[in-house]
């Protein structure tokens, strides 16, 4: 027998139940999802209710970029 996969999607929805929001950042950090958008549409497409909101940052030169927050609305 092989070893049993961690499915993804479940880790990503427990964080946001237990957390409330999530970034890509978080998501590859913490449990190895590199596509959090994907597993983020099959959430909603189950029923939850998130909302992404676009957050700005620069980094150490100065280049500015945005990355999405998602948000789990009660």
């Amino acid at each position: 027998m092989g070893k049993q996969r961690t499915n993804k999607t479940r880790l990503v929805k427990e964080h946001l139940v237990k957390v409330g929001h999530i970034t890509s950042w978080i998501a590859i950090e913490k449990y190895g999802a590199t596509r959090l958008s994907a597993i983020i549409f099959k959430l909603r497409d189950e029923g939850m209710n998130i909302t992404t909101i676009p957050m700005e940052w620069s980094d150490k030169y100065g280049n500015e970029s945005t990355y999405a927050k998602y948000v789990l609305n009660p």
